[in-house]
């Protein structure tokens, strides 16, 4: 059973210590332990409300809000998911399938994109859950796992050497492994102790959150649609006729949608949704948020005796949804690569962690490429430029082989 210890612990030794305290973090623990290796997971210092020990495996009540911060995930998420048996453990009622993707245009003749299951040989394209219903099932597996040992504290220090690395906590103690992982966001304190340089620009936008009732049934369908001037508008399926809104807002205007209503937010919403979803009524008028939208881009996932996953190791324009599903792609590669690693090489060995490296490569690259010039080319409020996307999303749609080729990738099948 893992241990939990208090911030006041002195040293402690691991093959992986694992510095985060998100979804990413917690299945990185998960997945590393499962697969025969000591783990360290090291967090903020914990709350009695907050604590992993402390918390609820049970079910959010039927009636209990959803959160405002949604996922979605794909096959690649799923099966990882699944295979640390944290997927069984979800609120399956809180878990909503998305059987089709409707991509809509702008201008006065706009064009549009559809992807649905069928076309994709699937049952589902994805799966929408909430930002707590996933913590809440990691935690249950962290309670019950084996080779993990929680410990709750601030990192101030690492120093790493040939034979391991050394994290020093706030309060004087330290850990010591052969691996630090650093899942710790976008703001990544472990990247930052290694000098790993990276390239980083702005969006000039910022994703408006909220949830509402649609008067008509959703039929697990997601719709996007690109609106030029006023960014991305995404309406994400809930369980019932719910859906999630993220809207991709240039900063004036999230400015403007942080001082309105949900009310007023769902009555602009009427122009794009009113003839899909019928009126919108929002379920918590008082969650609204907003986070920056940016484009993170490290030189490297790796250092000596350390590795990056997740936002630590890349972040994305939101628009497809995929920065969760990149951060479980590095989580199941990492776990592959040191699960396979040669007898006599160790978890930190430079030789495994470029191979790590090498080998998502190719997907976190394809993800950054194709997400900023999609924020780009939509971004762009030219006529002539318009005009061309919407012809080219009528184009593509009318290319089946090619689009099943698009959302398998997306898909990770």
């Amino acid at each position: 059973m893992n241990k939990s210890t208090s911030p006041s612990a002195s040293a402690l030794c691991a093959e992986i210590c694992i510095v985060g305290n998100g979804a990413i973090a917690k299945t990185t623990a998960l997945g590393l332990a499962n697969a025969g290796l000591q783990v360290i997971l090291l967090g903020p210092a914990a709350s009695p409300a907050s604590s992993i020990p402390s918390i609820s495996p049970t079910p959010a009540a039927p009636d209990a809000g959803w959160d405002v911060r949604v996922y979605a995930l794909n096959h690649t998420a799923q099966r990882l998911l699944a295979s640390l048996k944290v997927w069984g453990a979800l609120d399956a009622a809180r878990v909503t399938p998305v059987d089709a993707m409707l991509v809509h245009g702008d201008g006065p003749r706009p064009g549009g994109l559809a992807f649905d299951a069928y076309g994709a040989h699937a049952d589902t394209l994805a799966w929408i859950l909430e930002e707590r219903n996933l913590n809440q099932a990691l935690d249950a597996a962290l309670r019950f796992a084996q080779n993990v040992t929680v410990v709750g504290g601030r990192a101030t220090g690492l120093q790493r050497g040939d034979e391991h690395a050394t994290v020093t906590l706030a309060d004087g103690s330290s850990i010591a492994a052969q691996l630090v992982v650093g899942a710790d966001g976008a703001e990544s304190w472990v990247r930052g102790q290694c000098d790993i340089g990276l390239d980083y620009r702005s969006y000039g936008q910022r994703g408006v959150v909220a949830n509402f009732a649609c008067e008509k049934p959703h039929h697990g369908a997601a719709h996007q649609w690109f609106t030029g001037e006023e960014g991305i508008v995404a309406l994400l399926p809930l369980a019932g006729n719910q859906v999630s809104l993220v809207w991709s807002a240039p900063e004036a205007l999230a400015d403007t949608l942080r001082a309105e209503s949900a009310q007023q937010i769902a009555d602009r919403l009427a122009v794009y949704a009113a003839d899909k979803l019928g009126a919108l009524t929002p379920l918590q008028p008082e969650l609204v948020r907003d986070f920056p939208l940016r484009l993170i881009r490290p030189h490297t996932m790796t250092a000596p005796r350390v590795a990056l996953v997740g936002d630590a190791a890349h972040v994305v324009h939101p628009m497809a949804g995929h920065g969760m599903n990149l951060g479980f792609g590095d989580v199941a590669q990492l776990v592959e690569t040191l699960a396979g690693r040669e007898p006599q090489r160790g978890v930190g060995d430079a030789r495994v962690l470029a191979r790590y490296e090498r080998a998502r490569k190719e997907d976190v690259l394809l993800m950054q490429v194709t997400t900023d010039g999609l924020a780009r080319l939509f971004g762009a409020g030219a006529e002539p430029l318009r005009v061309v996307r919407n012809l080219g999303m009528d184009l593509l749609d009318k290319i089946p082989a090619l689009k099943r080729r698009l959302i398998s990738h997306a898909m990770g099948k």
